[in-house]
């Protein structure tokens, strides 16, 4: 049965966040909210998260899973970028973006794409998501609550505790937080391909 944690959305109890944070860090799966909508997260090294993920959503091993990172500094020991690239996405975060890079070592393998070696990342504006990094320390393995043959996200924190009980370790609920999943932007050539318009405006990468 899954744990469920309410808190403030502008002012997160410190105490709620920090048993979130080891819970991850003792190998839980949780849905937290973001500046775009509700997303499943764990460890970045977590075999067994991951695994519970692919199976919640229905995904395939070509899915590009994300690394929701607290910042720039962050972000950058995980994906290469050259300047052109680093100044655009360098622009648009914090936001409600996800940008699909090339890896580095300190990606594991099997969140890579298997044939372009690539991976998503993103800086959430969002403060509960936010104060969740910096209290874990590290960035989290995530993916868009969607759940298969559904066409939008789960976005109220007791209908996610009520349907994915058995399948995910907690939920952290900060209040609505909107169903339109980040928009997708892939870099990996160098030039911007928008791969999925969401809540990030396109214009900018047009």
């Amino acid at each position: 049965m899954a744990k469920y944690f309410d808190v403030h959305p502008e002012n997160p109890q410190r105490r709620t966040i920090t048993s979130v944070a080891d819970l991850i860090r003792s190998g839980a799966l949780v849905a937290y909210p973001t500046d775009s909508c509700f997303a499943l997260g764990c460890r970045v090294g977590d075999r067994d998260g991951l695994a519970r993920i692919r199976s919640i959503r229905g995904l395939d091993d070509r899915h590009h899973f994300t690394l929701v990172c607290q910042n720039f500094a962050q972000l950058g020991q995980f994906v290469r970028l050259d300047n052109d690239v680093f100044r655009a996405v360098k622009a648009a975060t914090p936001g409600s973006y996800t940008f699909i890079l090339p890896g580095t070592k300190e990606v594991p393998r099997q969140l890579l794409h298997p044939k372009k070696k690539t991976v998503g990342v993103r800086i959430p504006d969002h403060v509960v998501t936010q104060t969740l990094l910096a209290e874990l320390g590290e960035p989290l393995l995530s993916s868009t609550l969607l759940l298969p043959g559904e066409e939008e996200p789960l976005t109220q924190g007791w209908e996610i505790k009520e349907r994915l009980d058995h399948v995910v370790d907690a939920v952290l609920d900060s209040g609505d937080c909107g169903t339109e999943p980040t928009t997708v932007i892939d870099f990996s050539s160098g030039e911007p391909e928008i791969v999925r318009e969401g809540a990030g405006d396109t214009s900018r990468f047009a």
